[in-house]
């Protein structure tokens, strides 16, 4: 089974925190894996165990969201202008307006500045497409918070 809105694992913990620290203000208590396996259960899942997995370590992106990472080996701070699930859910394509024009080409006496710029990435946010030496052309990370 393939949940493809569910919340990022560590989302799934904060839940079940919450819902702890209700039950504790009613006057329950519990610990907090018996909050794990209840916020499993609330989600349709045998288990926490099953939950985790199903949720995964994916890259929970959405348009208009903050990101970094590096293009073409140059560091980025952007907005996502679009993000499209690809085939079977593998892949996403992505278009990221960067803060700041990157130059693309290495040479001291050419430049090649992008600001715009699109690709296809994999649930890790890393782009299928390498550099020529063997670095993703595309990664792309959460902002961490402030």
């Amino acid at each position: 089974m393939n949940i493809p809105n569910m919340a990022p694992v560590a989302e799934l913990k904060t839940q079940a925190k919450r819902l702890r620290e209700k039950l504790r203000s009613t006057g329950h208590t519990i610990s907090h894996s018996q909050a794990l396996e209840l916020l499993a259960q609330q989600h349709g899942m045998r288990d926490w165990n099953t939950l985790c997995a199903q949720a995964g370590n994916k890259l929970h992106l959405q348009v208009g969201g903050r990101v970094q990472g590096r293009y073409l080996g140059q560091r980025f701070v952007a907005t996502i202008r679009s993000l499209t699930v690809l085939g079977d859910g593998e892949q996403r394509r992505i278009t990221l307006h960067f803060d700041d024009p990157v130059d693309v080409v290495k040479f001291d006496s050419f430049s090649s500045f992008r600001q715009r710029v699109s690709g296809t990435i994999g649930w890790d946010g890393c782009s299928v497409s390498k550099t020529s030496d063997g670095v993703p052309q595309l990664i792309v990370e959460l902002m961490p918070p402030n």
